[in-house]
């Protein structure tokens, strides 16, 4: 065998070994760059707290960029840029809990800091977020993650305080859908530990819950 074509046979299936998934199949992933979120529109509070409510049948429409940026932050961005506040409290202001977004060309971290979505996994695992049909359907699936790194306490301490936190994240994310006219409905219902290894989480990672948002089937 030629010299050049051993070194080239011995040498690519390492560097794709090497790779991450996301690079392998198709184009790599890349962060989004999120518009910066629209914070001066919405319907009156009492109006939006009167239509709230739960969703089980979704369009396939897509969100657009700025939909994505308004939602998130509404969700849990920062409202405080020289202090890091965000629009969600969190107990002792631990802000452990992550949002990843399943979508039908991945699954994304979002990064309030810099109003990004950070690639995490090439792959639709719209599917695993929930048990009901609807999932795979919707345009995006929240997964509420907390890290367990970023608080300090008893376990039951964290468990309690990152479940309130997730309460109110998911709040934030039905009053915006309600004034905005999107469809929304938080689960519970979700095969956790197949999610999590999945989503290849780290041992202190802990999926609390999950989040359908899209349009209203017609």
């Amino acid at each position: 065998m030629d010299a050049k074509l051993f070194f080239m046979a011995i040498l690519i299936p390492s560097l794709l070994a090497a790779c991450p998934e996301s690079s392998v199949a198709g184009e790599p992933m890349k962060s989004i760059q999120l518009p910066p979120p629209q914070t001066d529109g919405g319907r009156p509070l009492m109006q939006v707290l009167k239509d709230r409510h739960s969703t089980r049948e979704y369009s396939t429409q897509k969100l657009s960029d700025q939909e994505m940026s308004n939602l998130l932050w509404a969700a849990f961005g920062i409202n405080r840029p020289d202090k890091g506040g965000r629009t969600a409290p969190s107990a002792r202001n631990s802000q452990e809990i992550d949002i990843y977004i399943a979508r039908a060309d991945g699954l994304y971290l979002y990064d309030a800091k810099n109003n990004q979505l950070k690639p995490v996994l090439a792959e639709d695992i719209r599917a695993a977020t929930g048990m009901q049909p609807f999932v795979k359907e919707a345009p995006i699936d929240l997964i509420y993650v907390a890290d367990f790194t970023k608080t300090s306490g008893s376990e039951e301490d964290k468990i309690l305080y990152s479940a309130a936190d997730t309460g109110f994240i998911a709040e934030n994310v039905y009053l915006f859908c309600s004034s905005e006219g999107l469809a929304v409905v938080v689960r519970g219902s979700v095969d956790r530990m197949a999610l999590a290894k999945t989503m290849k989480l780290r041992n202190e990672q802990k999926i609390i819950l999950s989040q359908t948002v899209g349009y209203p089937k017609k």
